[in-house]
């Protein structure tokens, strides 16, 4: 099969798959040149003022309401449905829509609850939006790769089998890129993936559709994976929330992946959310209730836990790494958050970078112990054009495969340094440490190459929060000028700020809170109050 035919079927599907009752007639739709596009499902008409509210609801507050016989899960689930079709048509953020199953399962749940009086479970009613790689019993698996059109899921994925159990329905699923190696969104399927706020710049990736699923509140919940940054990079562009947990929590039986058995770099599964950072805590607890270690038995049998860490701990916020300087947005929202956290009483001290260039050089051999040969393969295939963010992944690493006897060695360096940093978090006192998840905002559509900010703690295997820090940026950033270089990486990142930086002018700033390994409850916990200390929860304060 050519990658022409393919691109069609994957096409054809996602088409079909569109409730046509709720697209918008293109004189509704705004111009191609209209960047912020937020605001559209308000004035679009599609959408009543209650569907409009719920969809502003976090997952919580949903189920409180059809718990107490507010709402209907039905309704839940077609406003959700509304605001996808029309984020889709925006956005191009689908590989395709579950709307019939989804309506159905809601219409399930209705019934359940007029009978019984009671929720099916913690999820009950809310719709998730799934990043298309996690199987879905009965529909295409492609992974981004064209080859793959026709591959279809025997089963549902398992964390999709915990969460269905517990009442989630899923509605959508979302876009990603080619090989799912880089923080943008552009395959030869189903095409490029763009950012709610500005439509040019880049939704993030690799759950780049999920970032635009959030963004937009196309779903309060979406799934995605993180290698290097993949639900992190999208959430900070999107002003949306992310969690990559510690690996071997949460169950990825049922994902597809280009190179099953690689144990040097693991990827994970977890969390995006919409409006409420509470709702990555509701996730992650309902998931592990179910205790997925019984059927995955890789996993690690740790139950989640509830924490409460009151505000006596320690912050070290990392500036820079050492190798890219943040651009000057980033920067104002942490000086930000170091005065805010100050003035509540919690302890702040600098973080130097622990040898961030040294964690890069094993990430990026260990990301292809192969040489990317697995992925090539699969390209070729189908002859599918390669895209430039995928060579340039692809070359990060050895251009030849790495012996048994160097990936031992790898490995060995990696735990080692891993060993060395917790270390030092401990001698350092330091209990958290708050970040730029990336140099900048959303970069332009093809330009997202720096990933250490978010891939420095896959290396360090490092559970890691996504808030939007309420900020966005401003004229004054603009005024802002590089100063001394670190390199021809700093050189190439600012010249991205420095070349055009009126085109992020209201892009949403995001930062990162990292804590300790398997240290998952305490992040999402410790994030939680940094957001608050920081902006009273404002997730859009011009500050």
């Amino acid at each position: 099969m050519s990658w022409v035919i393919a691109s069609e079927k994957a096409k054809a599907i996602l088409q079909h798959s569109v409730p046509k009752q709720w697209l918008l007639p293109p004189d509704k739709l705004p111009p191609a040149s209209q960047k912020n596009v937020i605001d559209i499902p308000k004035r679009s008409g599609l959408l009543t003022d209650r569907e409009l509210d719920i969809t502003e609801m976090s997952a919580s507050a949903l189920v409180a309401g059809m718990g107490a016989g507010q709402l209907s899960a039905e309704e839940v689930v077609v406003a959700f449905l509304k605001r996808a079709v029309i984020g889709h048509q925006l956005l191009n953020f689908a590989t395709e829509f579950i709307a019939d199953d989804a309506i159905s399962k809601a219409k399930e749940l209705d019934a359940y609850f007029k009978k019984t009086g009671k929720l099916i479970g913690p999820l009950h009613g809310v719709p998730i939006s799934i990043k298309e790689h996690i199987g879905v019993k009965g529909h295409t698996l492609n992974a981004g790769y064209t080859t793959w059109v026709d591959h279809i899921a025997s089963e549902d994925a398992l964390i999709l089998q915990i969460l269905s159990k517990a009442g989630a329905v899923f509605h959508v699923r979302t876009n990603q890129p080619q090989s799912l190696m880089h923080l943008c969104c552009t395959n030869n399927l189903t095409g490029t993936t763009v950012n709610p706020h500005n439509r040019t710049l880049s939704p993030g990736g690799s759950s780049g559709g999920e970032g635009a699923s959030m963004g937009f509140k196309c779903a309060p919940l979406g799934i995605g994976t993180d290698i290097g940054g993949s639900i992190r990079a999208p959430a900070a562009f999107c002003g949306a929330y992310g969690f990559r947990p510690t690996a071997k929590r949460n169950p990825t039986t049922g994902l597809k992946s280009p190179a099953p058995g690689q144990e040097a770099i693991l990827g994970v599964v977890g969390p995006l959310a919409a409006n409420s950072l509470s709702d990555l805590e509701l996730f992650q607890r309902t998931l592990l209730a179910a205790e997925p270690w019984e059927i995955e038995t890789s996993l690690v049998p740790v139950p989640w836990k509830k924490v409460d860490i009151g505000r006596k701990f320690t912050v070290g916020i990392l500036w820079e790494d050492g190798i890219v300087r943040p651009h000057p947005p980033i920067t104002r929202a942490l000086k930000h958050a170091k005065t805010q956290l100050q003035k509540a009483g919690i302890k702040v001290v600098d973080w130097e970078p622990y040898k961030h260039s040294h964690g890069w050089d094993i990430i990026s051999k260990l990301y292809f112990p192969d040489a990317a040969q697995s992925q090539k393969a699969l390209l070729s295939q189908t002859t599918e054009p390669t895209h430039p963010l995928t060579t340039w992944a692809f070359t990060r690493g050895s251009p030849s495969p790495l012996s048994i006897h160097e990936t031992w060695a790898l490995n060995t360096v990696r735990d080692i340094y891993r060993d060395e940093h917790a270390a030092l978090m401990k001698q350092r006192g330091v209990d958290f440490i708050l970040c730029p998840s990336y140099p900048g905002v959303a970069p332009g559509i093809g330009e997202a190459q720096y990933w250490l900010y978010t891939a420095i703690w896959n290396i360090l295997d490092l559970p890691a929060v996504i808030f939007p820090s309420g900020m966005v940026v401003e004229e004054r950033d603009l005024e802002e000028k590089m100063g001394e270089s670190r390199g021809d990486v700093d050189d190439r990142e600012w010249r991205k700020w420095e070349g055009d930086p009126r085109r992020y002018l209201g892009a949403p700033v995001g930062l990162q809170v990292v804590g300790g390994h398997f240290r998952d409850e305490e992040v999402i916990a410790a994030a939680g109050v940094i957001e608050v200390v920081c902006g009273e929860n404002s997730r859009r304060a011009v500050l």
